[in-house]
């Protein structure tokens, strides 16, 4: 048995038209996966299933808009991939935001709501809605991606990461509630990746040589450098894994 054949399993992947989550719905699908293509464009999302699908040769991506900060556009999300792909096996919360930087002394109250609103409310409210399907095949996986931010303070982004520690602990109680029901919940916490969202605190040479000078392994993230983690917890390699969060920063925590 191949620990990380994902054949027949339908995978949702918030934020998947670019960046991290876009890395993780290819190689899910790479790995056999059925995965849903979801962010706010519906142009987005068509243009990434149909590569996905061009480069698999067969309909494994099938792309639905939703904005994640409306609870009735996930339910929607979560019908649609009902109706079009059936139950759903894998959850991956990657959809996240951050229109703040700067002292939390200084941050607006609407923007404070916002990014924990999105980055904690909207994962709780689709692990409400996927977890009847898990519960009823008694096998499931929900991912959720974090940030090594969730570990420490910022100067620059401490709401952003005050929501990602909330998210570790959303990930352990969803674990130890679901855990009877063969249901895994984990975390994934990426370090500084070279995306566009986070373009911000990397978009210059000399931001990204002094950011990567002080990781062990010299350089900063690319999102299929947290692809393979995502693989590992939806698969059958991560079944006795639930609860927990894998660090994927580069050794800037060590």
């Amino acid at each position: 048995m191949n620990l990380f054949d994902l054949t027949g399993k339908v995978a949702l992947v918030t934020g998947s038209t670019k960046g991290i989550g876009k890395a993780i719905a290819e190689r899910l699908a790479e790995h056999g996966a059925k995965v849903v293509i979801s962010s706010r464009k519906a142009d987005a999302c068509n243009q990434v299933a149909a590569a996905i699908n061009e480069t698999r040769g067969a309909m494994l991506a099938v792309p639905i808009a939703c904005n994640i900060n409306y609870k009735e556009q996930l339910q929607a999300l979560v019908d649609e991939t009902h109706a079009k792909l059936g139950a759903i096996d894998v959850l991956v919360c990657n959809a996240a935001l951050n229109p703040a930087y700067g002292s939390m002394s200084q941050i607006q109250d609407d923007a404070f709501d916002k990014i924990l609103g999105a980055n904690i409310r909207s994962n709780h409210w689709l692990a409400q809605m996927v977890l009847p399907d898990m519960i009823a095949k008694r096998d499931g996986a929900i991912i959720i991606v974090s940030s090594i931010g969730g570990y420490r303070g910022s100067m620059t982004i401490g709401t952003y990461c005050i929501s990602k520690a909330a998210d570790l602990q959303l990930a352990r109680n969803l674990a130890v509630e679901n855990g009877p029901h063969n249901i895994r919940v984990n975390c994934i916490a990426p370090g500084l990746v070279k995306t566009d969202f986070a373009r911000a605190l990397w978009d210059t040479d000399e931001g990204e040589r002094r950011v990567s000078s002080g990781l062990p392994l010299r350089r900063l993230g690319e999102p299929d450098d947290i692809a393979g983690a995502a693989v590992f917890l939806a698969s059958r390699a991560g079944a006795w894994m639930t609860g927990q969060s894998i660090i994927v920063d580069g050794g800037a925590l060590a």
